[in-house]
């Protein structure tokens, strides 16, 4: 059976190849153990000058993490539940704080886990099919792997937006976001990574196959974005949509009524203070809500409906946000016995 992640230095770079294109290069936990300490070695060697991170299929960069195994701990009592967000959270924070270049070529699908891996590197480069969303708080989780840095930090309210609601958006937008720094056409990815491996000036290289992302059409909606999620409160966000009869404002609520209530007040407060943390700070605090909902419902429920069972029809526990208090949410952000360290 073929790895799921393959190493291999060529010329000046370290190259990281996703090699399981039929999970979607899920981000599964052997995965993790595999990259945190080859990262850590090449981040030590003098021969390896940047590294680059790809993917194998045309589908997907990474469409997530392994959640089907999570799904499997999580009902057996298995702790290897945490300790898959515990060794995940880590190597995201090892990313964001390598210290050589760091170039993912996102092609494809880029969800969840396959964000973490990708989106905290120094240079990110996007090609013609780039879908990218956090769709957590559909299935019951949080949009974590760093979310709670680097939605808050997007222009305008756009980061609570996608969050909460889960939207995908695709390369224009993700490029005029700052999700992605550059944009080379699909089929000039393997050129590109040829040019890299023998480059000593990353940038001018990555600058010659850059072109223009085109349209980004969450533009056109940055004034209702803005104005609809600026509220201090998920309640009044809601209020405000429910308000407004005009037809973004009502698809973008028939939206959020069908995601977990915990989720989405966990991801509001999330977000709001993300905004004030360091990166080493916001990984701690999403370590001690995953180390939480291993403990709860909704996660579980989410998997079954969209993974397990695909009946797409969640039977959320409560049901809804007005059978949610601040107490209820402030649990799930209390200090852990055991934080989260670097």
């Amino acid at each position: 059976m073929a790895a799921e992640v393959l190493f291999e230095v060529k010329g000046r770079a370290g190259v990281i190849i996703l090699n399981s294109p039929a999970t979607l290069n899920a981000v599964s936990l052997p995965m993790v153990r595999a990259m945190h300490p080859q990262l850590e070695a090449w981040a030590r060697d003098p021969a390896v000058a940047h590294v680059i991170i790809r993917a194998v299929g045309e589908k997907a960069f990474s469409a997530g993490g392994d959640i089907r195994h999570l799904y499997e701990w999580g009902r057996a009592g298995d702790e290897t539940f945490c300790t898959f967000f515990h060794d995940e959270y880590r190597l995201n924070t090892l990313i964001k704080r390598f210290p050589k270049p760091y170039i993912a070529l996102i092609n494809g699908i880029v969800m969840g886990g396959g964000v973490g891996v990708s989106i905290h590197g120094s240079h990110r480069v996007a090609g013609d099919r780039m879908t990218f969303a956090m769709p957590e708080t559909g299935i019951g989780l949080f949009p974590d792997v760093g979310g709670t840095y680097f939605l808050p930090r997007l222009p305008g309210e756009t980061g609570l937006y996608l969050g909460l609601t889960g939207t995908r958006i695709r390369t224009g937008d993700a490029a005029a976001l700052g999700l992605a720094t550059h944009y080379v056409p699909s089929d000039r990815h393997q050129p590109l990574v040829e040019a890299l491996c023998a480059a000593e000036d990353i940038d001018r290289c990555i600058e010659d196959f850059s072109v223009s992302a085109g349209d980004a059409p969450l533009a056109a909606e940055r004034g209702l974005i803005d104005r609809h999620f600026s509220p201090p409160s998920l309640d009044a966000v809601i209020a405000g949509l429910a308000a407004d009869d005009g037809e973004w404002a009502q698809k973008t609520l028939a939206a959020i009524r069908t995601k977990s209530p915990t989720s989405l007040r966990l991801t509001f407060r999330q977000l709001r203070e993300g905004a004030h943390l360091d990166f080493e700070d916001c990984m701690r605090l999403e370590f001690r809500i995953a180390s939480r909902i291993f403990h709860g419902a909704d996660f579980f429920e989410g998997i079954r409906a969209v993974v397990i069972d695909k009946d797409l029809k969640p039977r959320w526990q409560p049901a809804s946000l007005d059978d949610l208090t601040d107490e209820d949410m402030a649990g799930y952000f209390a200090p852990l016995a055991s934080e989260l360290s670097f």
